[in-house]
């Protein structure tokens, strides 16, 4: 072997074109004018206008004011009067068992018992909020009423 007929294990690169045909001339791969052809240039994010659009919400957002405690169901005692009979105790159990409140998110929610209606049977109150006018209509009855406990 002679050395003009040695060859190479990695031929030479072909070298870039430059030009119209070529990979990196005129604007570079950069495309037109304008910001992007520019060096150092960022485009502002789309997401951005976007954003500035929403409404500034501070502190406890779009509705600071509501409450954050849930309110108990509300019963009147006319419901109690149709659907118990003398002598019963009434509890947010009870009321479960007879589909006048439905349990929320697997739990029994607080019940306040309210004046509307009459009542004639004695019924024992147990676990729930009495209002004050319920409350004077289901002693007067002979009713009574125990501490409210929650669930």
């Amino acid at each position: 072997m002679q050395t003009h007929q040695v060859k190479r294990n990695h031929p030479n690169k072909s070298s870039r074109q430059i030009g119209r045909g070529g990979k990196r001339g005129k604007t570079s791969g950069r495309g037109g004018k304008g910001q992007t052809a520019r060096a150092g240039a960022k485009v502002r994010p789309e997401m951005r206008d976007f954003i500035k659009r929403l409404p500034k919400l501070r502190g406890r957002g779009k509705h600071g004011l509501r409450s954050i405690q849930t309110k108990p169901v509300v019963v009147s005692l006319k419901q109690l009067e149709n659907n118990f009979s003398n002598g019963d105790t009434i509890s947010p159990k009870s009321l479960a068992e007879k589909r006048i409140i439905k349990p929320f998110s697997g739990r029994l929610p607080a019940v306040k018992i309210l004046s509307n209606g009459g009542i004639t049977k004695a019924l024992i109150i147990s676990g729930c909020l009495v209002s004050v006018g319920a409350k004077e209509k289901i002693i007067k009855a002979g009713g009574e009423i125990n501490i409210p406990i929650y669930q």
